[in-house]
C-alpha cells in the first residue's frame, strides 16, 4: 500500500516544494496537501499529477481544531506528517509591538503543530513507521531584534519537537526538526512586512544565493527517506553567505 504524507501549509514555498519533492521520484508518496487557499494546493496537487505522482488537497487551518479533527478522522492512515504551516507576522521591537501578531504566530506555529500532530499520531503510531518534521527555524535557537514574537513562536515549536521525541521513545516514531536561516520565497517577508514588497526584498538584498524552498525540501525529504531505524533529530540550514542570525555577507 502506498504510503501518505501530510504536508500542512502547502499552498505555497517550503510547504508546497516538500509536498512534490515527496510524491516525486524516490519518495513516492501519496501526499495530502493542507493550506487555507483551495486554488493554491489545487493548482499544486495538479502539479504533482502531471509529473505522474499521487496526490489530494483539502482545505485546513490548523488553528481550528474541530477541523484539524475531522481531518485526521476522514485519513484512514498516516505514515508521514510534515508540520510546515507556520509564518511571521510585523518586525516591530517588544516596546512597540502588537500582542495580537504574537498572538497569531503563536496561534499558527506552535498550537497548529500540536493539533495536528496530536490528531494524527494514533495514524502514525499505527503504521508502524511514523516519521513527523516540525519545521523550526534558526530563531527557534537565537534571539534578534525585530523578531520576539516569531522567535518566542520558534522557540515553542522545537520544544514541541524535543519533547515529542522523549515522549515517543520506544513507540515507531521518528521526530525530526529542520531548521532554515535565510530562505528567499514569494511569500513570507512579504507577509511579515504586511504586503510591503519593498521592505520584504531589503531583507535578501546583496545577499548572493539565499536558501530556495527547494533546498529546504530537498533536506525535509532526505531525512524522511533515511532507513527506518536512523532519526535526523535536527538539521540547521542555512546559506553560506550567512553564519549567524546576526552575521550576513552582503556584496555591494
Amino acid at each position: 500500500m502506498q504510503p501518505i504524507a501530510v504536508v500542512t501549509g502547502a499552498s505555497s514555498g517550503i510547504g508546497a516544494a516538500t509536498a512534490i519533492r515527496l510524491a516525486g521520484a524516490g519518495a513516492r508518496y501519496h501526499v495530502v496537501l493542507t493550506g487555507r487557499r483551495a486554488d493554491r494546493i489545487d493548482a499544486v496537487v495538479e502539479r504533482i499529477r502531471a509529473d505522474g505522482g499521487s496526490a489530494q488537497a483539502r482545505v485546513l487551518d490548523v488553528t481550528d481544531r474541530a477541523a484539524v479533527d475531522s481531518f485526521a478522522q476522514a485519513l484512514d492512515r498516516c505514515d508521514v506528517l510534515v508540520n510546515n504551516a507556520g509564518g511571521a507576522f510585523g518586525a516591530e521591537t517588544v516596546a512597540e509591538s502588537d500582542p495580537a501578531d504574537w498572538r497569531a504566530m503563536y496561534e499558527v506555529n506552535v498550537l497548529g503543530t500540536l493539533n495536528v500532530t496530536q490528531a494524527l499520531l494514533p495514524r502514525l503510531i499505527a503504521s508502524g513507521d511514523g516519521t513527523i518534521v516540525v519545521m523550526g527555524s534558526t530563531a527557534g535557537f537565537v534571539a534578534y531584534e525585530g523578531g520576539g514574537g516569531y522567535v518566542a513562536a520558534k522557540h515553542g515549536e522545537h520544544a514541541i519537537a524535543a519533547t515529542l521525541r522523549l515522549e515517543l521513545s520506544g513507540q515507531p516514531v521518528r521526530v525530526i526538526e529542520i531548521a532554515p536561516g535565510m530562505v528567499r520565497t514569494d511569500e513570507f517577508a512579504v507577509n511579515r512586512y504586511r504586503g510591503d514588497r519593498d521592505r520584504a526584498a531589503a531583507v535578501y538584498a546583496g545577499v548572493p544565493e539565499p536558501l530556495t524552498a527547494d533546498d529546504i525540501a530537498d533536506v525535509v525529504t532526505w531525512t524522511i527517506t533515511r532507513p527506518s531505524h536512523v532519526n535526523v533529530d535536527l538539521v540547521v540550514i542555512r546559506p553560506r553567505a550567512q553564519a549567524a542570525q546576526h552575521k550576513v555577507h552582503r556584496e555591494q
